[in-house]
């Protein structure tokens, strides 16, 4: 079983070593690759192992984030929720999505009790229909979470015993709003990847996200199935990107994005100048000269042995 955290710190490089170091140290586990991100102050953790050590491990990482990390200090260019902001069990071999599924349902009850973290469940974990994405789950960002707790219906699937919910909104305890929520489930395998383009404006990379996501843009839906996105601006890099999750490469691939985002930012006259894959990527995903049509070697060298999981996991 693979799993791939996302925590809210991608700047204090010795946060991000402690928190990789906690998860490294199960006996049984591997940690595949830590990509953090300065202007989104976050970052991804991918390893993977035998399921009960993949679980174990998982918690380690969360509880050394949750000690490490205070989200009311947080900022940052990526949508967040929570220290360990999005945390998913990803079948590999040997085990079914439903039994990912159970793992982080067992997961997140173990996190609300021993932690005091709320959690929400979401793909094929969710719980309630209206939680199975993401997006919904993370709504209204960390700055909403009183809201969430006070609001029948909107509450996190696990709350900590101490705290209930569904009261009037107020001040959140201590350790929520150190900790925030997190989202955990199950998945199958998704790419991660951002858009350079050669222009400055967030706002355009907004409308070209809008344009091209699955869910699309009030009431007109988008081009590309299995395909979310957002667009922001990167002041490390000095560009906007359009940022793609691939919930399913095989319906939509890593070309076809590709393809289309840059047929879509031409519509708004600016280009495509290269692809930044997040964490790992499958071989299959790939393509014959796939570094140099998407530009993948344009902020850093994109090594086959570092970014590919099947170079990773015998």
């Amino acid at each position: 079983m693979e799993c791939v955290p996302n925590f809210s710190e991608g700047r204090d490089k010795n946060v991000i070593r402690q928190i990789a170091d906690a998860i490294g140290s199960v006996s049984g586990v591997k940690v595949l690759n830590v990509d953090p991100g300065e202007a989104a102050n976050r970052t991804v953790i991918t390893f993977a192992g035998e399921p009960e050590a993949v679980a174990e491990a998982a918690f380690l990482g969360v509880k050394t984030a949750q000690q490490l990390i205070d989200m009311s200090r947080h900022h940052g260019t990526h949508p967040r929720i929570g220290a360990t902001d999005v945390l998913p069990f990803v079948p590999v071999s040997g085990i079914t999505l439903d039994e990912c599924a159970m793992m982080a349902r067992q997961l997140g009850r173990r996190m609300a009790d021993e932690l005091g973290i709320p959690v929400y469940l979401y793909e094929a974990a969710a719980l309630r229909p209206k939680f199975r994405n993401l997006a919904v789950c993370r709504a209204g960002e960390y700055e909403g979470i009183a809201h969430k707790l006070s609001t029948p219906g909107e509450e996190p699937d696990y709350m900590p015993p101490t705290v209930p919910c569904g009261s009037p909104q107020g001040p959140l305890p201590a350790a929520i709003r150190r900790s925030g929520i997190s989202v955990v489930g199950a998945r199958d395998f998704l790419i991660a990847v951002n858009f350079n383009l050669n222009t400055t404006s967030k706002e355009i990379a907004t409308a070209i996200a809008r344009q091209v996501r699955e869910r699309g843009y009030q009431g007109q839906p988008g081009t590309l199935k299995c395909v979310k996105a957002i667009g922001w601006y990167i002041e490390e890099y000095g560009f906007a990107q359009v940022s793609c999750n691939l919930t399913n490469f095989r319906v939509t691939s890593l070309r076809q994005t590709f393809d289309e985002v840059s047929r879509v930012a031409q519509l708004h006259g600016v280009s495509v100048t290269g692809t930044e894959i997040i964490g790992l990527v499958p071989e299959e995903a790939l393509f014959p000269d796939a570094v140099r049509l998407l530009g993948l070697n344009q902020l850093q060298p994109f090594r086959m042995e570092e970014k590919v999981i099947e170079y990773l996991i015998p």
